[in-house]
């Protein structure tokens, strides 16, 4: 398996304004207030769109706030349906479980980078961070395979099978890199490329990972598998930039 150089990676990290507008208790205070809002005007059947733009405006939110508050924001519908189709861990044992790449990845490599990352009121963890068309490993990424990898093994997942976004830049280099990994941890591991990856997860009844609100909506049964991840492998977040949603 190749060797990672790490003096040659960078971090997922955080944006140079995010102490800012997401460290001090009163911005995060203003952003839970914001999110009260969001969540009664969503539940009232509010477009989202125009909910979001409204509620941005009333707290004067700048735009990377807008981005925490949307990941954030869903209505009691949402969470409702949502929880009626998740999983507990001890089902992911025997079964096969697909997982939304590049959806599950860069929200790890932000957290174990030192970005920031929320926490819905799915209890969903999310993140503000876009790949823009290229992918681009970083410092973080192989860890963040091997930890997921053994993290499923040790729950008896009988396959994984990771799912990417063929357009983006670079996923073909990820996916020799995830089969480089699986073959030295022996997981066992599929790894697809798929020019629609949302659509392929909720196409069939499959059990998947992910916290895509589109793919949650739509898919037969998931595992929050970022959630599990935060709190039986990354010591309950201790330590990690998380911002909870509390209502």
């Amino acid at each position: 398996m190749t060797e990672v150089q790490p003096e040659t990676r960078r971090n997922r990290g955080k944006d140079p304004e995010d102490d800012v507008l997401f460290g001090p208790v009163s911005e995060q205070q203003k952003l839970l207030t914001a999110l009260d809002d969001m969540h009664y005007l969503l539940s009232k059947d509010y477009p989202p769109r125009a909910t979001l733009a409204l509620v941005g405006n009333r707290y004067r939110l700048r735009q990377r706030q807008i981005l925490a508050l949307q990941g954030m924001a869903c209505s009691a519908q949402d969470i409702n349906g949502r929880r009626e189709k998740e999983v507990s861990a001890n089902f992911i044992k025997g079964n096969t479980i697909f997982l939304d790449g590049f959806n599950v990845l860069i929200v790890m490599e932000t957290l174990l980078s030192g970005g920031f990352v929320f926490r819905g009121l799915d209890g969903c963890y999310r993140d503000i961070s876009s790949v823009h068309g290229s992918y681009k490993r970083v410092r973080q990424t192989l860890n963040v395979l091997v930890i997921i990898g053994q993290a499923l093994q040790q729950l008896g997942a009988e396959k994984v099978v990771w799912i990417f976004d063929a357009p983006i830049s670079n996923s073909g280099r990820l996916k020799t890199l995830c089969y480089e990994i699986a073959a030295h941890h022996q997981f066992a591991w599929d790894v697809y490329l798929d020019n629609s990856p949302d659509k392929y997860l909720v196409s069939e009844p499959r059990l998947i990972a992910s916290s895509d609100a589109w793919v949650l909506n739509h898919c037969h049964q998931w595992f929050n598998l970022l959630w599990y991840m935060v709190g039986e492998v990354l010591n309950k977040g201790e330590g990690l930039n998380i911002i909870p949603a509390e209502i």
